[in-house]
C-alpha cells in the first residue's frame, strides 16, 4: 500500500523548523555548511557527512561548532541508532537503484526509535527529467557530469515502506521564471517519516 498525496507544503528542510535544543542530527550532503549552520544556531548537536573533502573544508570554515565526517551514505560510519534526525536533501537522487536503497537502510540504521527523517528529491513531473543522458529508468547524466533521478510517489513509499516508517510525503510546486517571461514547471517530493520498530528488531 503507498501513502496518500498530502497537501504541498514549502518543502523547506526542518532546519527551519523546530528541533529540541540538544537533538542530534545527521545532516547528509552538508555541503559547505549552510543549513548545519542554522541546526547549530538552534541549539543542535549538528553532524554533517559528505563524500567530497573540499566540501567539507568550507563547512569546516563555515561552521565550527559542527562534527564534519566525510562519509559515503551507503555506508555510515556510526552506531546504531546514534541521530534524533536525519536530512537527507538532493542526496538519493544522485545514487543508482540499488544504492539508494542501500542509502535507505542506512539513515533508517542509524536514527534512534521514533527519529525523524527527511527526504526530498525531484519528481518526474519537473521539467528537467527526461533532459541528458539516460542512465537508468528516469535517471539522467547531464552535461555536468552529475547524475540526477526522478522519482514517482509509488517509488518513495516504496523506499520508505509503511511497515518501517510512518508520516507523509509531500508534492511541492513551483514555476521557475527565466530571462523573457518564460516560465518551468519544478516539482519536487517532500517526505517526513518518522522510525517505527519491526518485529525483526
Amino acid at each position: 500500500m503507498t501513502r496518500k498525496e498530502a497537501p504541498s507544503g514549502t518543502g523547506r528542510p526542518p532546519a527551519s523548523r523546530s528541533f529540541r535544543r540538544g537533538s542530534r542530527v545527521l545532516e547528509t550532503g552538508c555541503g559547505n555548511g549552510k543549513t548545519l549552520t542554522t541546526l547549530c544556531r538552534n541549539g543542535c548537536n549538528a553532524t554533517g557527512c559528505d563524500i567530497a573533502a573540499s566540501a567539507l573544508g568550507l563547512a569546516r570554515t563555515a561552521v565550527p561548532a559542527a562534527r564534519l565526517v566525510q562519509a559515503d551514505v551507503r555506508s555510515l560510519p556510526f552506531p546504531d541508532a546514534t541521530f534524533d534526525a536525519v536530512l537527507a536533501v538532493h542526496i538519493a537522487g544522485a545514487l543508482g537503484e540499488e544504492s539508494r536503497c542501500r542509502a535507505a537502510a542506512e539513515f533508517r540504521r542509524v536514527l534512534v526509535p521514533g527519529g525523524m527523517l527527511f527526504f526530498r528529491e525531484f519528481s518526474v513531473s519537473d521539467f528537467r527529467c527526461g533532459k541528458g543522458n539516460p542512465v537508468e529508468k528516469n535517471s539522467y547524466l547531464r552535461g555536468d557530469g552529475v547524475m540526477t533521478h526522478y522519482f514517482t510517489h509509488t517509488e518513495v513509499s516504496s523506499l520508505f515502506p509503511e511497515e518501517s516508517w510512518e508520516g507523509e510525503i509531500r508534492i511541492d510546486r513551483w514555476e521557475m521564471r527565466v530571462r523573457g517571461g518564460v516560465s518551468y514547471p519544478r516539482e519536487v517530493f517532500s517526505g517526513f517519516f518518522r522510525k517505527i520498530n519491526t518485529k525483526d528488531e
